[in-house]
């Protein structure tokens, strides 16, 4: 088995996508129901709420939006603060070292998902 990429699902795709290819530096394609891009090695999908409805009816009945949290390993913590910051992400809990290593930043994308991201120190 191997984990090739995740799916958001949103209301507002081109605002989401837009966030993450600002976010990644890189560009999406797809059209106004479905986008992917590629990021840190795998695939990273939008889909819109009426497109998942429209393969499968009902789906959507009891799912929710801003209810998922990514992590990305980054190489510079600090840099990378920075950035997420100039472009405008509401950050959730501000760089801070974890007793396991870890040094992380959470923001929220526009839907409300956490995105972490961390540097091993």
């Amino acid at each position: 088995m191997k984990f090739t990429g995740v799916c958001l699902i949103t209301e507002d795709i081109g605002q989401l996508v837009g966030f993450y290819q600002t976010l990644f530096e890189t560009a999406a394609t797809g059209d106004q129901n479905h986008a992917e891009l590629s990021a840190c090695g795998t695939c990273m999908a939008f889909f819109t709420r009426a497109g998942m409805e429209g393969l499968a009816p009902g789906s959507m009945a009891s799912a929710g939006t801003g209810s998922v949290t990514l992590g990305f390993e980054v190489e510079d913590i600090e840099e990378e603060f920075v950035r997420v910051c100039e472009i405008g992400a509401e950050i959730v809990k501000p760089p801070q070292t974890h007793p396991w290593g870890a040094r992380s930043f959470w923001f929220r994308d526009p839907d409300g998902n956490i995105v972490s991201f961390y540097q091993m120190t």
